[in-house]
């Protein structure tokens, strides 16, 4: 097996939550490039049909279900829709999520609760989800939860929910390593963006001195590119990470190095 060998992805399945829009369609896409067939869930019905196209477009089986990752009967359907219509689970990318720019001191609680509920809650739901389904297939799996800079540093843009989120999948993912990979061969990683182009920063790139400040901690002095993170995410899904496990892959032009 030669070095690019490792990447493919053929005959796996792949899970990606949050694949209407943004990232979600440009990790959905990767993932069929490389070979496997997709599972793509998202509340946005309509939108998630034009994903399932690009991604049979490619030659690869796909269904898609709508789901919400904060309801937990959602994500065991999203489960059971995957293994039904395509076979035995193997990769999980968790991406789903939300983000919310408000002062504290004007923030409802009940929306904080909303972002905890849909970014970290729905993550650990969904990986609890596609664990049991590995498990039961008695094979290992690959979990990748999408986390963020913004859960080890901050911005001057206000977002305590979106960035307690993010760092709670840090340990989050430490935590399932540990149970899963030594007893089940499940590996369980974060990927760890900075700032990219997506329909998450658009709040810090209308923000004018939020936008300038986090450009000038970054060493790039730039925004990442959403095919920037294809690379590790690919790492993280395939053989080529077989020994990756319990780690936290940045992917932000330096930000953090500082």
């Amino acid at each position: 097996m030669s070095v690019f060998d490792r990447f493919r992805l053929d005959g796996k399945v792949a899970i990606v939550t949050g694949a209407s829009s943004g990232l979600g369609i440009t990790f959905a896409l990767a993932l069929a490039e490389a070979g496997a067939d997709i599972a793509l869930g998202a509340r946005r019905t309509e939108l998630l049909e034009e994903t399932r196209r690009k991604v049979e477009a490619l030659g690869r089986r796909c269904v898609a279900v709508a789901t919400d990752v904060a309801e937990p009967a959602d994500c065991a359907a999203l489960v059971a829709a995957a293994r039904d219509g395509l076979g035995d689970v193997d990769i999980l990318v968790n991406n789903a999520g939300m983000a919310r720019v408000v002062p504290t001191h004007r923030d409802d609680p009940a929306e904080f609760a909303r972002v905890l509920q849909v970014n970290l809650t729905g993550a650990y739901q969904m990986a609890q989800a596609f664990g049991r389904a590995c498990i039961d297939a008695g094979h290992g799996g690959s979990v990748i939860n999408m986390s963020s800079v913004l859960g080890m540093v901050s911005t001057d843009a206000p977002q305590p929910a979106y960035s307690a989120s993010k760092a709670g999948l840090l340990g989050m993912t430490r935590d399932l390593a540990m149970q899963w990979t030594r007893r089940r061969g499940i590996r369980v990683n974060a990927l760890v963006p900075g700032l990219v182009v997506s329909g998450m920063t658009e709040a810090i790139q209308a923000d004018e001195q939020a936008s300038a400040s986090a450009l000038a901690s970054i060493p790039m002095r730039r925004l990442g590119d959403p095919d920037e993170l294809v690379g590790a995410l690919l790492l993280l899904a395939s053989d080529a990470g077989s020994y990756i496990t319990g780690s936290s892959l940045v992917v932000d032009g330096g930000w953090t190095a500082q």
